[in-house]
């Protein structure tokens, strides 16, 4: 312990296409995919676990230089299943205000609870259950808005993140001239 898993999936959002905000284009896709972790954890380690989740989630955009903040959800805003909830939020220029691009929870012993996952110490006996936390690591559409944002110059075109460097085959620069 702890267990951790990582992978990517896709998802689909049941209310696309219904009445309000953020209904057409990447910010809220019908079907996205975004990478989930998932934790399971002695209860005394969860706390410890939920920060090292964040820290996964910040060292990704600190090496992309994404401006993010960290929000703590108050309990109306939190799953069901949830103790706690941390949400990680990048700035978005085209819509001068912060977006969420992941979430991360601490679901203490519900969810090992409600699926009867116990864990034994079969140094004294002890049976347990452990601590459950899950995050949607990093939604990828919202990222790609971030990045294309964040790192559009004046005349339109978009430098590439150093660190997205070594996957572009050495382009710095993402143009409509084809004289790149």
């Amino acid at each position: 312990m702890p267990l951790k898993y990582t992978t990517f999936t896709n998802c689909f959002r049941a209310e696309a296409g219904a009445s309000g905000t953020d209904t057409k284009g990447l910010m809220r896709e019908h079907q996205f995919g975004k990478v989930e972790l998932v934790t399971i954890s002695e209860p005394d380690q969860s706390d410890t676990e939920l920060n090292n989740m964040i820290s996964c989630v910040e060292n990704i955009l600190k090496k992309l230089s994404i401006p993010y903040r960290i929000v703590e959800l108050c309990s109306s805003d939190i799953g069901f299943s949830s103790s706690y909830t941390l949400d990680i939020e990048i700035w978005m220029p085209g819509q001068n205000k912060y977006r969420e691009v992941s979430s991360c929870s601490n679901c203490k012993d519900f969810q090992s609870r409600r699926m009867k996952m116990r864990i034994k110490n079969f140094e004294n006996g002890e049976i347990y259950y452990p601590h459950t936390l899950n995050g949607s690591s990093l939604a990828v559409g919202r990222l790609l808005i971030s990045i294309l944002e964040n790192y559009q110059n004046e005349d339109g075109t978009i430098k590439i993140p150093p660190i997205l460097k070594d996957y572009t085959n050495g382009l710095s620069i993402i143009s409509n001239d084809k004289k790149i």
